[in-house]
């Protein structure tokens, strides 16, 4: 009896011990709701109880965390919305539970014509009820409220009010959160880049909740994988003088990150986000510097840097055309040893557009944006074989007149049409291409080569929406990003051919671009770009002229003539130095104030006066001939549209045409051939440009 009572006690005893052990083992795990629709629910997700963004949070957090998913499909924040959440059995639930910790993702129904339209003006203080009722059940709960995950222009209702609405509720989110003083998530930012992420432009995929699992819990445990710089910092680098030089990168959050640079030294805070910014007084060039970047013991040296001009050089195959295969380049490579104070950044892509299929490995870097890869060089006979041929010319001539280091960061792609070179938000506000976001591979915006090519190396795609560095807005996400906080001194471009065939496409989006990149940088940088050679192919005289016209209309930019060195045959001609001459002219006129002459004769305007015509031209103290030979490259357009050759010659510094009596001409047209061998220059041997100009008529004789 006695060994009986003994068992029932020591049995009752542990049955105690269990249930204390597991009731402090409940209390000692932090609660964590996740509040929110259909993304929070996991709508779409082959198994939501495991592949949904909670389910993955759950695992990250480890067992010291409990995550309980409370998404109701199609919910709205809106309590007068077309399905309310605060009526919802889930909503009841997350109130109950009491979290320590609340992750709400409210709003992407609002944007539903039946609502924001209707209720804009209850949203915040709709979303402040939520908020102040979860903190009644528990005073201590920590609150994250959540930019809403992208909504991509397929979806029916984009462009009906649906993008125009979503970014008026992001601005109230931001809002609501300071006033309510809870967290700020931004789940938009890493999948505003990732459409292929999501099926219906509005659900990610497992892949896509992954990543809204990692930006959660990189947020509630402030670790964001410690200590990192941008993209652009390394050995051999150059600094933008005469700005504030910014040091910037990540760590984990409220980490302290000591800079050296030299003997100053700044210590900043990574803000909430693990991100931190070190800013030094701008510098003149001179002198090698060292940089030495510490942060919860682990330290980064960056060695051999300069302080001198940035210039960002982009664009397709004629940018990228490398100075091995220029005209005489083998020669120049073998000279190029060591130029310490020219630096090359080539920001090299993972895997050509050439004629083939790619492989899974590729398919899958390039939709994670991992397309280009590169650091800083000193210039020499290795670095410089591969590098831009127009780049690497315009850089020697700017490093030898103004004497001070030049830094050259090339991000160009072969075949890529402009499109894939503006950011994602401006197209999706211009409603004439927004469409392309979705439909550019059967668009026909697109050129047809563009498209057959982007066709053949996704071949092995099965991801209907694969990326591809000619999709609209992509090298700007995977290319240009990486150095938009990066302080520069301007821009080079040569692009064009894979648009030739939609010339008013072009000449609306090329401001467009520039505008999209200047706005980005925070500064109106100087843009000079190339103009298509001269090769046969129809368009290209009025693609020309666009290109001639289209500087006007874009502040501080200016265009290098290059059809004087074309190819009839070969879209990519050999002569690289002269171009790259051309653009370092332009830039050291206008960027750094030369006295020089760096345009080629600009047509002013033809004027009629009896049986000639006379055309007059600016930048042009002495017209002549490029080869000492007659003039050549004028035509006469007639009231009736028939062109006819005509011969011109250099009168008085003016070009004169004779023309028959009977004809009456409407149009004066210049190397308007696709392959022109025109030859006007001005006393600097600088072409004219293609043009087409109106004749004035005129009763003097």
């Amino acid at each position: 009896m006695r060994i009986l009572n003994r068992n029932l006690l020591l049995l009752a005893l542990f049955i105690f011990v269990l249930v204390h052990t597991k009731i402090n083992a409940q209390q000692n795990t932090v609660k964590v709701a996740c509040i929110g629709d259909s993304v929070t629910a996991g709508y779409l997700l082959a198994n939501s109880k495991t592949e949904s963004y909670p389910s993955q949070l759950q695992i990250l957090l480890g067992n010291k965390f409990e995550v309980q998913n409370f998404g109701h499909s199609g919910a709205t924040l809106l309590k007068k919305g077309s399905k309310p959440y605060y009526k919802t059995e889930e909503c009841a639930k997350a109130i109950a539970y009491k979290p320590d910790i609340a992750i709400i993702h409210l709003g992407l129904n609002d944007t539903d014509p039946r609502n924001w339209p209707n209720y804009r003006e209850d949203f915040n203080a709709d979303y402040s009820w939520i908020i102040d009722t979860l903190k009644k059940q528990n005073p201590k709960v920590k609150i994250y409220i959540c930019r809403m995950t992208p909504i991509f222009n397929e979806h029916n209702r984009f462009k009906s009010g649906t993008r125009d609405w979503f970014w008026q509720i992001q601005e109230h989110i931001s809002e609501i959160a300071a006033a309510n003083d809870v967290k700020l998530i931004d789940l938009h930012e890493k999948l505003y880049n990732r459409p292929d992420l999501f099926p219906d432009a509005l659900h990610p995929i497992k892949e896509g909740a992954a990543i809204l699992a990692q930006t959660v819990y990189e947020n509630i445990s402030q670790n964001f994988g410690g200590l990192k710089l941008g993209a652009v910092f390394s050995d051999n680098m150059i600094l933008q003088r005469e700005k504030p030089i910014v040091i910037y990168g990540n760590a984990n959050g409220g980490s302290k990150v000591e800079v050296l640079f030299d003997n100053q030294k700044e210590i900043v805070t990574t803000n909430e986000y693990g991100k931190w910014k070190a800013v030094f007084p701008a510098m003149k060039s001179g002198g090698t510097h060292q940089i030495k970047i510490s942060s919860d013991k682990k330290s980064i040296v960056l060695k051999n840097i300069l302080i001198g001009d940035i210039w960002f050089c982009s664009g397709q195959s004629n940018m990228a055309f490398p100075l091995k295969n220029a005209e005489n380049g083998t020669s120049v490579i073998k000279n190029a040893q060591s130029n310490t104070t020219l630096r090359l950044f080539n920001f090299e892509v993972l895997q050509e557009t050439d004629e083939k299929a790619w492989d899974s490995t590729v398919l899958e870097k390039t939709n994670q944006l991992q397309y280009f890869s590169g650091k800083w060089k000193v210039c020499d006979s290795i670095s410089a074989k591969n590098f831009s041929a127009i780049a690497f010319y315009f850089g020697q001539n700017i490093t030898r007149e103004e004497n001070v280091p030049i830094g050259l960061i090339e991000v160009a792609i072969g075949g890529s049409p402009i499109e894939s070179w503006i950011d994602r938000y401006t197209l999706e506000h211009d409603d004439k291409v927004v469409d392309l976001l979705t439909n550019w591979r059967k668009s026909d915006f697109i050129m047809p080569w563009v498209r057959s090519r982007a066709d053949e190396n996704l071949k092995n795609a099965v991801n209907p929406k694969q990326r591809h560095p000619y999709a609209p807005s992509y090298n700007y996400e995977a290319g240009i990003t990486h150095f938009t906080e990066f302080p520069i001194k301007g821009f080079l471009w040569y692009q064009g051919e894979s648009n030739a065939h939609n010339i008013e496409l072009y000449e609306h989006l090329m401001p467009v671009m520039v505008q999209s990149w200047r706005k980005a940088w925070g500064a109106s940088l100087p843009f000079y770009y190339v103009q298509l050679s001269s090769i046969d192919r129809p368009s290209w005289p009025s693609f020309r002229d666009m290109q001639n016209r289209i500087q006007k209309e874009i502040p501080n930019s200016g265009m290098a003539v290059s059809m004087d060195l074309g190819d009839s045959t070969n879209v990519h001609p050999i002569r690289k130095k002269q171009i790259g001459d051309r653009l370092a002219l332009l830039a050291l006129k206008y960027t750094y104030g030369k006295n020089i002459t760096a345009n080629g004769p600009a047509v002013l305007k033809a004027i009629q006066k009896g049986d000639a015509i006379l055309v007059s031209f600016s930048n042009a103290k002495q017209l002549q001939t490029a080869d000492k030979k007659e003039l050549i490259g004028f035509e006469l357009v007639t009231e009736k549209g028939n062109r006819m050759e005509c011969k011109a010659e250099i009168v008085n510094n003016q070009v004169k045409i004779t023309i028959p009596k009977t004809q009456k001409i409407k149009t004066v047209f210049y190397a308007w051939k696709p392959y022109t061998k025109a030859n006007l220059v001005n006393e600097e041997n600088l072409p004219c440009s293609t043009f087409q100009t109106e004749v004035i008529s005129s009763n003097t004789n």
